[in-house]
């Protein structure tokens, strides 16, 4: 069996109720709900929240919501890893032969079918613990500043100065949009940034962590944008 686990805390300090907020004619988890169940990957869709109003969105949408999330996993600084490992021990006691977790980021609103597909592939292609999603770096980070405190500024990695941007390594960051991870890794809480992971590679033109009221208005903006493009992988 395979398993997607969409993590949902009813308490968003940044932009209140942003799990079912209303976006682009639905609430928010309901893109990510609809993206796992039209992917046809997935045995069981299950929510993890503390919350009965997002359980009763989640449900009317498809997807499981079999237990409420203890109120030690349910605070803001419980990390997404112990919340999956929880749900993941859940599925082992319930289920028989799950080979695959899938956490999917209530707040994935650009999420795509053939992306969470990738993902599997991936991590079906090697030893991997995880594969997840993850999207370059908008400017080469080798020649990022900070701003010191006297106002003036400084390079991180002084020594690139004079090096071209085409001439530094490509970074990544996680596209916070999919984690496939073996039962074993979520359980043992095994780190995903690690060489044991595997990245599927997203562009950045339709990555947009929603943390605050300014991320919610520029995904809002993007959405519209790429809905309305031709743009081939939307």
């Amino acid at each position: 069996m395979r398993i997607a686990v969409i993590p949902a805390r009813g308490g968003s300090k940044r932009i209140p109720r942003k799990n079912i907020k209303p976006f682009h004619g639905k609430p928010m988890i309901a893109w990510s709900i609809l993206a796992a169940q039209k992917s046809g990957l997935f045995d069981s869709i299950i929510v993890s929240t503390d919350d009965a109003e997002i359980a009763e969105v989640a449900q009317s949408f498809g997807a499981d919501v079999p237990f409420l999330r203890p109120m030690e996993l349910a605070n803001d600084l419980v990390g997404t890893t112990d919340v999956v490992a929880h749900a993941t021990k859940w599925s082992l006691n319930t289920f028989a032969n799950v080979e695959a977790v899938c956490c999917i980021y209530a707040t994935a609103p650009f999420l795509q079918v053939e992306d969470i597909q990738r993902g599997w592939n991936t991590l079906s292609s090697g030893d991997w613990a995880y594969a997840f999603s993850v999207t370059e770096f908008a400017s080469p980070i080798f020649r990022s500043l900070k701003v010191t405190n006297e106002n003036s500024v400084e390079m991180f990695f002084p020594e690139n100065f004079n090096s071209r941007s085409q001439d530094l390594p490509s970074a990544f960051h996680d596209a916070a949009q999919f984690y496939w991870g073996r039962p074993s890794a979520w359980v043992e809480r095994k780190k995903v940034f690690d060489r044991i992971s595997a990245p599927v590679i997203i562009p950045r033109w339709r990555v947009q962590d929603i943390d605050t009221a300014e991320d919610w208005t520029r995904a809002e903006l993007m959405f519209s944008v790429i809905e309305n493009s031709s743009v081939g992988d939307k």
